[in-house]
């Protein structure tokens, strides 16, 4: 199967236009920039606003929750004040579980969004085995359910969004395919049957997940799964990582899974989501934007080399395991480990602690590292030597080292590999945003791809942020926790407490928690499901209520909000994943 026309070379994936309003997704237009109003949807007077001030920083597509008929029914007013201030701006409704709220939101906006994991669908968590007769009986239920909606975006010129996210599948799709890339994909593709079979076709895919890793498998298999279906199947794709969270850890978790998909090709809109103002997210998304043709232009032809990794399935590169320095391994079973320059080190050196767990782990001009140009043939003496790719070779950087590691197999090598985040220095530094993002695309993407033993980054010009910037891009790509991992949904209509407030509240007790995953999700949509392969949950059930969860199970309902962060603590107390803040206990 091929996900994209070339992994060495970018092309950008050919798609049919969708139109949205007066925005056109896909064809021959340029990548389109979105998000999400966080107010709830029976405020009018701040919805217009709060759509507004996102269309006065360039978002292209504004999407708002309407979780019942009775919310979908005030985004006629909604629309209508967006438009008495003079914007076209296309609203598209965020639909879970209730049709009828899609059948009224509808006739306002210009696009709607359907989650097939829960729109006229089952999702208890429940074990049942479906004969082929039963599945079929389910797929016409569905068709029954879905069908009047296609009906009406067909006769009023909508579009359609067909959005399945991880951990949010229904059962009969879980006990078929499993909460896997290929249930997501087969989700997705049972409503877009529907839909083509009553001869709509102006729609488009999302596939989204909090982690990086599977939301890379998902766009790759579904994009490869359109190909096989046939050229008419070229329906463009929303990119996003869900629950990315926020600051820098959210702009690298979405620069990881966005970007590594713009660079093969594949997305013709996206939104980064962040648990932060809205407006935040189009200032990344121009900048995510704008740094794709930078990290994929060429002015030489690679050689044909077959790809050393299967894009589907994450699997680590096999390679032995070697002696960076005294004491410090890589390779094999071994973490990932962190290089820095010279330069570098001799600034860190007097400021890193006995013990702490982000500091440099090898100096890059004192290892033994053999660098070559991967579109040369070229030889290695044994499987334990130090690989990487030569500076200036005029190569982006994905493309280098993907070629790299398509040599060394070739050759029956096994040979560990160290990641350069680039290969070529302008002169001028990179302004720190850009230069995270940069980072993150190069390093994640290949990580992503299980390829990589040690990573360098260059880019970023403080020795500080530079350091910290690779250990974060490690923890986001799931190659490494040195610190407590949270998946935060951004804010929305649908939230029942303040996001941001109650994120940094849980931070201030659990950030000093190494290797443990919180989920902190405001509704019960982007709850049990979607929280994945969390540790615990903080999920808002009812307003000013709070259910904690531990894995998907929830275990106590009903927490006061002024109480849950504690109750949460206690609970991770009670599971044995505590332990006390030592700068904390030292003060």
């Amino acid at each position: 199967m091929n996900f994209c026309t070339s992994p060495y070379r970018y092309a950008r994936r050919e798609t049919r236009p969708v139109t949205i309003g007066e925005v056109i997704v896909g064809g021959d237009e340029s990548i389109v920039q979105q998000s999400m109003i966080t107010c709830s949807t029976l405020d009018t007077g701040a919805c217009v606003e709060q759509s507004m001030a996102l269309v006065e920083v360039g978002c292209q597509i504004v999407r708002i929750t309407a979780q019942t008929k009775k919310y979908a029914a005030n985004l006629e007013p909604i629309v209508a004040g967006i438009r008495a201030r003079g914007s076209n701006v296309p609203v598209v409704a965020d639909i879970h579980f209730k049709p009828d709220a899609a059948l009224e939101a509808v006739k306002w906006c210009e696009m709607v969004r359907v989650n097939p994991g829960n729109y006229a669908d089952s999702k208890k968590f429940i074990t049942r085995e479906y004969t082929d007769e039963q599945y079929t009986v389910e797929l016409l239920r569905i068709k029954e359910q879905f069908a009047p909606l296609v009906e009406e975006c067909k006769s009023r010129g909508r579009a359609l969004r067909i959005g399945t996210n991880h951990g949010s599948l229904s059962d009969r799709i879980m006990n078929r395919f499993g909460d896997t890339p290929l249930g997501m994909v087969e989700s997705a593709l049972e409503f877009a049957r529907i839909a083509r079979d009553l001869d709509f076709h102006n729609f488009k895919f999302s596939m989204k997940s909090s982690n990086p890793k599977v939301m890379i498998e998902c766009y790759r298999l579904l994009a490869a799964r359109l190909e096989e279906l046939g050229a008419d199947w070229n329906y463009p794709l929303h990119l996003g990582v869900t629950e990315a969270g926020e600051g820098e850890d959210g702009r690298i978790k979405s620069a990881i899974g966005i970007g590594s998909l713009l660079c093969d090709g594949l997305g013709d809109t996206i939104r980064v989501s962040l648990t932060e103002d809205s407006p935040n997210e189009i200032a990344v998304c121009k900048d995510l934007i704008d740094q794709i043709p930078e990290l994929t232009s060429a002015d030489t032809d690679v050689p044909k080399v077959s790809l050393a990794f299967d894009p589907f399935i994450y699997q680590r590169r096999n390679t032995p395991e070697i002696e960076l320095l005294e004491g410090v391994k890589c390779g094999g079973e071994q973490t990932i480990r962190v290089v820095v320059t010279e330069v570098a080190w001799e600034k860190l050196a007097p400021r890193i602690k006995v013990g702490a767990d982000v500091r440099p782990e090898a100096i890059y001009e004192d290892l033994n590292v053999i660098e070559v140009d991967p579109r040369e043939e070229f030889s290695l003496n044994c499987d334990t030597q130090l690989v990487s790719v030569r500076d200036d070779v005029g190569l982006p950087v994905i493309t280098a080292f993907r070629l790299l590691a398509g040599r060394l197999k070739a050759m029956g090598s096994r040979n560990p590999i160290l990641l350069k985040d680039c290969l070529s220095f302008s002169g001028a530094a990179l302004e720190p945003n850009i230069a995270l993002l940069r980072a993150s695309v190069v390093l994640g993407s290949l990580l992503c791809d299980g390829i990589g033993d040690a990573i360098l980054v260059r880019g970023e010009s403080g020795a500080g942020q530079s350091l910290q910037l690779a250990f974060n891009i490690l923890q986001a790509a799931g190659c490494r926790s040195f610190k407590t991992d949270y998946v935060a949904c951004p804010s929305c209509g649908r939230t029942l407490f303040d996001l941001q407030e109650v994120t940094a509240r849980i931070k201030v007790r659990t950030e000093h928690l190494k290797g443990v995953k919180i989920a902190i999700m405001g509704c019960i949509v982007n709850g049990p499901g979607e929280m994945a392969d969390a540790d615990f949950g903080y999920v808002g059930g009812a307003p000013g209520k709070i259910n904690l969860y531990v894995g998907r199970e929830p275990v106590r309902f009903n927490v006061p909000e002024a109480e849950a962060v504690e109750s949460l603590v206690d609970l991770i107390r009670e599971h044995d994943k505590w332990v006390e803040n030592s700068e904390s206990v030292g003060a």
